[in-house]
């Protein structure tokens, strides 16, 4: 676990914004007074739609985004179990507001890179946020860190966690900070953290359990960042690329096997 010493260094976070995200920053903030904040755009789903179906196929994009959109419908259903996990870890899901928040139009906009260049960070760690392009990723002027909601090389990708327990694989129920290189979540790993789902978790819970479960490792390994000490590894084991389940295949290990 990281030294809960404050640090002097400039930390950037990354993040499109949201309750798991705002859990790792006020961690940080903690730890890095003067820590910074980028947050970009969200992408829309026409763009997330667009793409996918590039890549998987009408059907598919159009069954995986009706997951998604049905998830986000059953968040209300989550709020007593997503309290519990963050009263139990003391942690609260609002940004603390002396954290500088800069918005950008997308983390790959020049906007951002020269943001990036004024801060002079030691560090810049990436949660849930588009993928970094190869041209931004090589502008920028220090380690740039993932938080990923999954293990790799066999849970790379999104949906991590719910995909391990639909391969009976809840050992690799966990998340990992890697370097972040050009391709999807295959960068060297830095830490991992396995942890298990409770009764009361389903898809729309488990990202803030591996978040939340992910805290030391995150702070260990900007803290590693910052003082030059990473030592990244590739992970063994068949590498696997996961998006979410298309909404039919959700809906049918949620009945037949009772995995949400």
């Amino acid at each position: 676990m990281a030294d809960a010493t404050s640090s002097s260094a400039i930390v950037v976070v990354m993040t499109a914004g949201g309750p798991n995200p705002a859990v790792i920053i006020n961690a940080l903030s903690r730890c890095y007074p003067g820590l910074q904040v980028i947050q970009e755009e969200p992408e829309s789903k026409s763009e997330i739609l667009r793409r996918r179906a590039r890549r998987l196929g009408w059907v598919n994009a159009c069954g995986q985004l009706a997951t998604m959109m049905a998830a986000k419908l059953l968040r209300p259903l989550a709020r007593r179990r997503t309290a519990a996990i963050l009263r139990t870890a003391g942690l609260s899901a609002v940004v603390d507001p002396r954290v500088p928040v800069h918005p950008v139009p997308s983390l790959n906009d020049p906007d951002c890179a020269a943001l990036v260049a004024r801060l002079k960070p030691a560090a810049i760690l990436l949660v849930s946020t588009r993928l970094m392009n190869r041209a931004t990723l090589a502008a920028m002027p220090c380690p740039v860190l993932n938080l990923h909601a999954g293990i790799n090389p066999a849970y790379r990708g999104q949906m991590g966690g719910y995909w391990s327990l639909i391969e009976d694989d809840a050992a690799n129920f966990g998340a990992t900070v890697h370097l972040v290189d050009a391709g999807t979540d295959t960068g060297g790993t830095l830490y991992e953290v396995r942890t298990l789902p409770d009764r009361g978790d389903f898809i729309a819970t488990y990202p803030l359990l591996l978040t939340v479960s992910a805290i030391d490792i995150t702070l260990q390994a900007v803290d590693d960042a910052v003082h030059d000490r990473l030592a990244p590894y590739q992970p063994e084991g068949p590498s696997a690329l996961r998006f979410p389940p298309a909404v039919w295949t959700w809906l049918g290990n949620g009945i037949r096997r009772r995995i949400w």
